[in-house]
């Protein structure tokens, strides 16, 4: 195996280096990967200190080969990547029943401690976007007793969650699994978190209705389901309380009673069902290696039916009712390709679930939302699809506004660019989280502009405009720096501020760009004329990505 000319022990220190020091961290080194509560912010902690996963999920086959693999982790690790997010599939892991086979899993460890990065692994099992395509062969032809999901009278290649055989085989493989990681990683950490099965639910209908989903939606709506929802009726989704209300909000009955006939009630039928089988999968493997654990959405378009996205997996309207299925789910995620991306963060980053975004849209738009989920949001990482294929940029007729001259200044917005930034400001990004000290956005059209409160003013974010220049896209993220001071980083935006007690605007004292070194602010170029307007704006423009502070005063009378 290549080591890109870095011993393991280099490795793995440097898999620290987003890592924020902590008081004690010599006495929790050992410590398993873990959510924490902190302030405002939930953080995943490794070793002691809050870590931001700036990460990447590859192409489902990718790393079904060892060797296929090989030239892709310098790759990532040039993207300033820390973390890959990747497919274990049961196919590979128990060809045979009972017989386990860990070659694959103990060379991607192997591949990622080289390439100093850390692993999340996606247990494809008895489901990947609906369907079971990565069960093993013996358990797909074994259909008497691994029974499948009945659409319109025809059983399709989707196993059923209502079969006792198919879970059991699925939770005693991950459970497997999770004790060979803690055997071979528990004092490394490179696995950090764990996702069990992939985009759930039924395709082609609401429901399954094979006899056995049959006979359960005939019967009585689970007590424990009832009773959940009664006392946390002040903090069920919205959408859902409506709907149980207009079906007369029953707390007793079978499912047609509870919930009705049409294809809403098939998904929340499917909902509780796929719940608990995933809860104890999920159980299995943290009984056996506790790491955090999470399910992640295939999201509904826009007036979709279930069915025409997988019915019952954990999308906001039937989020409760995962909830109520079992406590071992940590993190309930979004994949995310939706172009509404701060819309789809705040349905997910509810009721104390932290967001964490392990699938979302490749290319440029990418470099700007991660802004918002780590800044806004204090999302625990940020991780684009297919990310060992170099995104093809294609501009709108081959112009872009911030395209000057002759081969032009301008710099497409770059992932990597923004992962570069964000591993610099990480320390304090992670330290004033905690307090709510921290704003993160992305403009994406014009006028594009958001405002909020910060460190005592009103903070105004437009997209950048001079010499009837604009910027098409602007992102980034604003922290407080002490009394008066802000830190910034980003482009193609600027800042105003204003006095929250009268709404006056507050002048600009200085702006400085300049980096971070060892976590030490050094300063660069004091700023001035054109880059902050003559103090009338604290500008990010579009060219290239700017780490600046700035200090305001209010103007006396």
């Amino acid at each position: 195996m290549r080591k890109y000319g870095l011993s393991l022990a280099l490795a793995l220190a440097g898999m620290g280096a987003l890592a924020l020091p902590a008081a004690g961290a010599s006495a929790t080194a050992t410590s398993l990967p873990h959510l924490e509560r902190r302030g405002e912010a939930t953080q995943l902690i490794v070793n002691g200190r809050p870590f931001l996963m700036l990460a990447g999920e590859l192409h489902n086959s990718s790393s079904s080969s060892l060797a296929y693999m090989k030239p892709i982790w310098p790759r990532l690790e040039a993207m300033h990547l820390n973390t890959v997010v990747t497919p274990l599939s049961w196919e590979l892991i128990e060809p045979r029943p009972g017989q386990y086979d860990f070659h694959l899993l103990d060379g991607l460890l192997a591949q990622a401690r080289a390439a100093h990065m850390h692993i999340v692994f996606l247990w494809l099992a008895t489901w990947k976007n609906g369907m079971s395509s990565y069960a093993p062969v013996w358990v797909k032809r074994d259909t008497g007793k691994y029974r499948r999901v009945i659409v319109r009278g025809r059983p399709v290649e989707i196993l059923s969650p209502f079969d006792r055989a198919t879970r059991a085989a699925d939770a005693a493989a991950f459970a497997a699994v999770m004790r060979h990681i803690r055997a071979v990683d528990g004092q490394r950490h490179t696995v950090l978190m764990m996702q069990v099965e992939n985009e759930v639910g039924v395709l082609g209908a609401s429901r399954d209705r094979s006899p056995a989903a049959n006979r359960a939606f005939a019967g009585p709506v689970p007590a424990r389901l009832l009773h959940y929802l009664e006392t946390h009726k002040t903090r069920l989704n919205p959408d859902f309380l409506r709907y149980w209300r207009r079906q007369g909000e029953k707390t007793q009955g079978s499912w047609a009673q509870v919930f009705g006939q049409g294809a809403r009630a098939g998904q929340i039928f499917m909902a509780w069902y796929y719940a608990r089988y995933i809860q104890a999968v999920t159980a299995a493997g943290k009984a056996a290696y506790d790491l955090p654990m999470y399910v992640n959405t295939w999201l509904a378009g826009h007036g979709q039916p279930p069915g025409m996205f997988p019915s019952g997996g954990p999308e906001p309207f039937v989020q409760d009712i995962w909830r109520a299925a079992g406590h071992a789910i940590d993190i309930y995620s979004p994949d995310l390709y939706a172009s509404n991306f701060s819309t789809w963060c705040r349905r997910y980053h509810v009721n104390g679930n932290p967001l964490w975004m392990p699938e979302t849209t490749n290319g440029p738009a990418a470099a700007g939302n991660v802004f918002y989920d780590v800044g806004e949001e204090y999302g625990l990482g940020f991780s684009p699809f297919a990310i060992d294929t170099p995104f093809r940029y294609h501009l709108p007729h081959g112009r872009e506004p911030w395209n000057f001259g002759a081969g032009g200044g301008y710099q497409l917005p770059t992932l990597a660019a923004s992962y570069q930034m964000l591993a610099q400001l990480w320390p304090r990004i992670a330290e004033r989280e905690t307090h709510g000290q921290v704003r993160g956005f992305a403009l994406n059209s014009w006028p594009g502009k958001t405002e909020f409160n910060l460190n005592g003013y009103r903070v105004h974010v437009s997209l950048d405009e001079i010499f009837g220049h604009r910027a098409s896209t602007g992102f980034g993220l604003i922290m407080a720096d002490g009394p008066n001071r802000f830190l910034g980083a980003g482009r193609g935006f600027k800042i105003t501020f204003t006095s929250l007690k009268t709404g006056e605007p507050v002048g600009l004292a200085w702006v400085d760009s300049g980096h971070l070194r060892a976590g030490r602010w050094v300063p660069g170029r004091r700023l001035n004329g054109d880059e902050d307007e003559q103090g009338g704006a604290w500008r990010f423009d579009g060219m290239k990505m700017h780490l600046e502070k700035a200090e305001v005063y209010r103007m006396e009378k």
